[in-house]
């Protein structure tokens, strides 16, 4: 466990573990949905050193998680989902310092990127630079009506530095990404779907309810089978066709001879729900 966290048990239905001022992991239930929550409110989550770190030091502990299926990224602020890099303190920084910070800020936004199960982030108010990048880290977006997004970056002299500039032409291609870019601009909701900056567009205030039980019936499904169709598409995505069946392969031959394999033919033979080994 990080040495920034500590944890407090809360009913069977669900724990809550602390990384740091800024960042709470939540168990719901046995069924292996865990929420990330950023808890910066007062800052509409800006991401700071600390919360960078924290961020990191979560991903961390539930990459190692056997028993975490799928992660649902949430916030705690009630106008904004994250609204990007902290300026204040990026403002009080030098040079030399900016240089320092930055693998711990790498470190966040890999950490999400880089986690192995499905992850979805529940998005409303401002999803704006790098908060809107650790949006496009996970796999799905789910957003509410109130939500504005974008990467401005250009505006304050930087680029996306959180992966922006890879994440979102992969999106919605390399035109549709530079033009958002270039242009600096936000944008709401209906467009963000109508161009597929987002998945799925909720009535105001459900983001997380709906990204919440989207995650509970992805979880209900093999652990093992999940984490390794997660790997086959996101390593076989960009390859030429042959080089991405030899991923897909790869992946299959991970999850053919395991526990949950041998659970999930069982199961449907006995016409029963399975009980997953997850190994």
């Amino acid at each position: 466990m990080s040495s920034e966290s500590s944890q407090s048990s809360g009913s069977s239905e669900s724990s809550e573990e602390r990384f740091g001022e800024f960042v709470a992991v939540r168990r719901h239930g046995a069924d292996g949905v865990v929420e990330l929550a950023l808890d910066r409110p007062k800052a509409m989550n800006a991401v700071s050193t600390a919360m960078a770190r924290s961020i990191g030091a979560a991903c961390a502990a539930l990459s190692a998680d056997p028993a975490a299926r799928v992660v649902v990224l949430t916030s705690t602020a009630e106008r904004a989902f994250c609204v990007g890099a902290d300026l204040k303190e990026r403002n009080s920084l030098t040079d030399a310092e900016l240089v320092r910070q930055r693998p711990t800020t790498r470190g966040a936004y890999g950490g999400v990127l880089e986690l192995p199960m499905p992850t979805i982030a529940a998005v409303h108010g401002f999803a704006l630079g790098g908060g809107f990048e650790l949006a496009l880290s996970c796999d799905v977006i789910v957003a509410d009506a109130t939500a504005v997004v974008g990467l401005p970056e250009v505006s304050v002299g930087v680029i996306p530095g959180g992966g922006g500039t890879q994440l979102l032409p992969r999106r919605v291609g390399a035109a549709r990404a530079a033009e958002l870019i270039f242009t600096a601009r936000r944008v709401e909701a209906a467009e963000a779907l109508s161009l597929g900056l987002v998945d799925q567009v909720v009535e105001a205030g459900r983001a997380r309810d709906e990204a919440l039980a989207l995650a509970g019936r992805m979880a209900a499904n093999s652990p093992v089978g999940l984490r390794a169709a997660k790997r086959a598409l996101r390593l076989g995505h960009g390859m030429d066709l042959a080089a991405g069946l030899e991923i897909e392969d790869a992946a299959w031959r991970t999850v053919a001879f395991s526990g949950d394999r041998a659970e999930g033919v069982a199961a449907f033979n006995d016409k029963r729900r399975p009980n997953w080994p997850g190994q």
